[in-house]
Formats: C-alpha cells, structure tokens, sequence
C-alpha cells in the first residue's frame, strides 16, 4: 500500500514447485457470511506473471479467472492491484488513515492448492506501525503470518494502521481488541463488558474452539453491521454508540458476531462448506444460522445481565410485532428467504416489504418459540442450548460436516421428543401465524393481541410527500398509488409532511381525493380507506406465577 491516499492495495502472489504448461488463478465472487455475489473481481486491475523476472503469457478467461501459461515454470510471481475504497465488514478499503481487507476480496487462488499452506507478508505504508489479525505470525519475520489454508487465509480479516489496541481474557480465551477511528469508548468498560458476553456465549456450549480471538472495531460516522469469521470478526459502528442510549445495541452486536463462532462457522449447513467461491452456496437454513444467533444475541444479555427480566420480554415482543405487521411474511416462509438471500435479501426494491421477510428476525422468533416448546415438553429439563450443543458435537466435533435439512429437523427431535413435521410444514417452510398464546403460555405468559381497526393510508413517505412505499392490501394498494407518487393534496387541501394528518377525522370507507404527480403529470386518484389492520401483540409475565418452563428458557 505505497500510496494508500489512492486507494490501492498491490498484491504480490509467489506459486513455487507447480510446474503446469498453464493454471488458472481465480477471484472470489463473494464472502462467506454475506450471501450476495459481489463480483470482487471488479477492483482488479493489472494482472500480470513473470518466470525469472521475464514476463509470461497471461490471459483474462471470465470475469473473475486469469490463465497463467507458465510452461513448468517452477516459481511464478503474479501482481496486481486492488482498488479498495469501499469500508465496510465484507470488502476491503484503505487511505491516508489506514488500511483494512477481508480477504475474499483481495487474494486469488489456484483451485487444485486451495488446501495446501498459505504465507502471506504484509508491508505496512511506512508510518503505519500496526497490523491486527486472528492469523498466527512466524516469529522474528516482522508482518509475516501463515495459514494452514485458502479459506483460513481469507476468513481472517487484516487492519493495518496506527489503531488502538488491547486485550482481556475470558472463558480462557485471550482477546485482543483493535479499535480503528475516534470515539467515546471506555476501554476499561470495554474489557469488563465484553468479557461477560463472550463468556456467556461460550457457556451455551461449554467449550471454546478458540485460544485466541480477535475483534477489529472501526467506529465511523455510519456504521454496518459485523461479519463473522472462525477466530475474528469485524464490527462496524457509530462512533457515539458507546454512550447510554445506544451501548446495549453494541453489546448485542458483539454476542451475534461471537455467537457465530459456533454456529455458522462449525456448527452449519452443509451446503456452507467447503465453500464454492465462483458461484452461490444455497441453502434453506440462514433461519437457523442467523435468525437463532440473533434470538441468541438478545438472550444472552439477558443471561450476561446487561438486560433486564423486562427488557428481554420486550425485544421478544418486538421481533414479533416486526414480522407479524409486514405484509411479506405471508409471503415468504423463513426457508425460502434463506434460500434466495442471494438474489432478494441483499437488493431490495420497493416491493420487497410486501414480498420478503428477514431470515434474521424472522429465525429469531421461530427460535424463541422453540425454545419455549422444548422447555415444555422436557418439563423444564432441557432448552435450545441443548439443540445447539448437539448440533456442535454430533457434526463438527463427530462427523467434521455440516448438516441436512432433515438432521436439523432431527436434531431437534432428538432434543424435545417432539415430533416436528407439521411445525415445520406451517412455520418453516410455510407463513402461519405461531400460536403465540398457547406457546408463551407455556411459561405461564399473557400474550394479548391488539387489532387496529383505524383508517390508513396504507402508505410510507420519504423525501417529502414522495411515497416510498405502498403496503399490500391496504387503502392506497387497493385503490392505485404508486411508489414514487407525490401527494400535493387530499379532498383539497394541501400536504406539507404527514399525509396521515388529513385522516384523522376520517371512518373506514370514506372515500378520498388524492391529488397526486406522477412522472410530473397532476391527476387526482379516489379511494376509499380501509382500516390499518395491523396486530399489536403484548406480552405480560407474572412473577408469583412463574414455572419451571419460565425459569428454564430465561434461566441466568
């Protein structure tokens, strides 16, 4: 990275002791844990080989596939550059502040030594004095690290700059912190808090796979989320989020990135390993792998004791309401968006609220009710760590694979003695609505459901009186706006912001003028409105009624 203002990586690849007449090297199309093709070789630019310091033949034969015709050269040495000004946790970006890659993004490989070692040399911008990663260093080579494979070399993430660093223990697990850009964290803090939540996560499973892990942290003005990896993860938050209102939310996403050390990264679909780097790796389980990590990642501070008896209540209350009021989720069942993530989850347009749902909160309440039917039916012996600890040592620890659909549906059998079929056929793979009274009764919980019977527009505005989006059934779907519709009026009288204002006054079935510019042509549309009808779901605990089922699902 000499000149890392320009935003350019320059890569050096060394193929020693292959002598082919020709080999491919191939770029990555998309990172494991982010299930959209975003065809990295895009950034690639001058590619070029060399035998003795004299060029070779060199050929682009796809979009993301070079042909080195090397002759039996014994040692090549293939260059090219990486544009990488794109920050967030599944590209690569580097400037004048500091660098960061993950390495799907950066590195080709050679399918036939994907499994054989990998060494990799890092030469920071000179003032940079730092490099942050979970791969192990060859002692006394300054930034030389080495990976017994291609897919360790690009599951761990690289930080390379002048950022904050330190450590702390937990689980008998050293952690090391890299902190990237100015915020208002408190270290110490840090160092208490997470030390709880990765030691609560690692109490669902009783071990650790991990001596070592590593946190890359970069605090920016817009922040995106995380990206699990086998021994790292990167997080990527607002630079405030250390303060009161927002710490728990950073916590939380601390407990998903860890929890996925265990599940996705050992415990996983079968389809999810060994990865196929050209192409999508489909598979209808995401509900599991990312809706049960964010049940997971709610619960677990709870058990941490960063949330109280009622606050996780309400953030199980609010999944629910999330899914239950989106027109999508009677659409979409949980195993289809996890098997079109690749084409709907990561590009949505403006239908997708009606069409799609979110494997992740989805999955997480499908978890929550699982949870609460296993403690059920083993009278408050057994819970969904069960499940996950099963899943860890009958498939990664016993058969070193991942698992069917049918094993996880089995595995889950196993555990409650359930018989799953007609569970899986409503919820899994079809959009009923949970029984959620009879379910959280369970636990002796109240769960009272609240319909709106209001008027509505049955609209979202962004932009002014730009609508945004038109939900599926309601007044507005029914009698014909359309996303990117402006609303100037309705029964004559002008809309500065909140459209909803001209209704208040209004009864389901009163029809509606609403004057409109669509394509910057006025026409007037009437309507008559329907009620909202949306669900609003509450949900009561009663401490003197508390039984065995209740202590067992939010047990400490």
């Amino acid at each position: 990275m000499p000149e890392p203002h320009t935003h350019y990586f320059e890569v050096k690849m060394n193929v020693s002791d292959y002598e082919k007449d020709y080999f491919d090297i191939q770029m990555p199309v998309w990172a494991p844990g982010s299930y959209l093709v975003r065809e990295f070789a895009k950034s690639v630019e001058d590619v070029n080989a060399s035998f003795n310091k004299k060029l070779i033949r060199t050929e682009q034969i796809n979009k993301n596939t070079w042909r080195i015709y090397s002759k039996k050269a014994n040692n090549v040495n293939i260059t090219y550059r990486v544009y990488a000004f794109e920050l967030s946790v599944r590209t690569s970006f580097v400037d004048a502040s500091h660098g960061y890659f993950n390495g799907t993004s950066m590195f080709m490989y050679i399918n036939e030594l994907k499994n054989i070692p990998h060494n990799l040399t890092i030469i920071p911008f000179k003032d940079w004095k730092k490099v942050s990663t979970s791969l192990p260093k060859v002692e006394g080579k300054g930034f030389v690290y080495k990976a017994p494979d291609y897919d360790i070399l690009v599951d761990s993430p690289v930080e390379i700059g002048n950022q904050e660093t330190f450590d702390f223990t937990s689980a008998g697990v050293l952690h090391h912190v890299a902190m990237y850009g100015k915020g208002n964290y408190d270290i110490e803090k840090l160092k208490v808090d997470m030390a709880k939540i990765t030691k609560a996560c690692t109490d669902v499973f009783g071990v650790n796979p991990n001596k070592e892990y590593t946190f890359i942290i970069h605090n920016l003005t817009v922040g995106s989320g995380g990206l699990e990896h086998l021994s790292s993860t990167t997080l990527q938050v607002n630079r405030w989020t250390y303060g009161p209102d927002q710490y728990k939310g950073f916590l939380s996403l601390v407990a998903h990135e860890y929890f996925h050390l265990w599940n996705v990264k050992r415990i996983r679909p079968i389809e999810l390993g060994p990865f196929d780097y050209n192409n999508e790796n489909y598979t209808h389980l995401l509900w599991v792998m990312e809706g049960f990590t964010s049940y997971y990642d709610e619960l677990l501070l709870y058990r941490a004791g960063v949330y109280t008896e009622s606050e996780i209540i309400g953030k199980f209350t609010g999944s629910i309401n999330r899914i239950e009021n989106q027109p999508g989720n009677k659409v979409q069942p949980a195993a289809d968006a996890s098997f079109n993530a690749w084409i709907k989850a990561y590009r949505h347009n403006e239908n997708s609220y009606n069409t799609t749902i979110s494997y992740y909160t989805k999955g997480s309440v499908i978890a929550n009710m699982l949870d609460l039917m296993i403690c059920n039916a083993t009278k408050g012996k057994k819970n969904l760590d069960n499940v996950m600890q099963t899943l860890y040592k009958d498939f990664y620890l016993k058969e070193k694979r991942g698992f069917t659909n049918k094993e996880m549906q089995a595995t889950l059998e196993k555990v409650s003695s359930l018989k799953l079929d007609d569970f899986f056929a409503k919820y899994i793979n079809g959009t009923q609505t949970f029984d959620y009274e009879t379910i959280m009764g369970y636990a002796n919980m109240k769960v009272e459901a609240i319909v709106n019977h209001e008027p509505s527009l049955g609209i979202s505005l962004s932009g002014g009186n730009k609508i945004r989006t038109v939900y599926r059934g309601g007044s507005a779907y029914e009698g014909g706006l359309n996303v990117n519709d402006e609303i100037i009026s309705i029964n004559g009288f002008r809309v500065n912001d909140d459209a909803s204002d001209f209704i208040v006054d209004k009864k389901v079935g009163d029809k509606i003028d609403v004057l409109i510019s669509r394509d910057n042509l006025m026409q007037t549309i009437s309507f008559p409105l329907k009620e909202k009808g949306n669900t609003r779901y509450f949900i009561f605990n009663d401490d003197e009624k508390k039984n065995a089922v209740f202590n067992k699902w939010l047990t400490k």
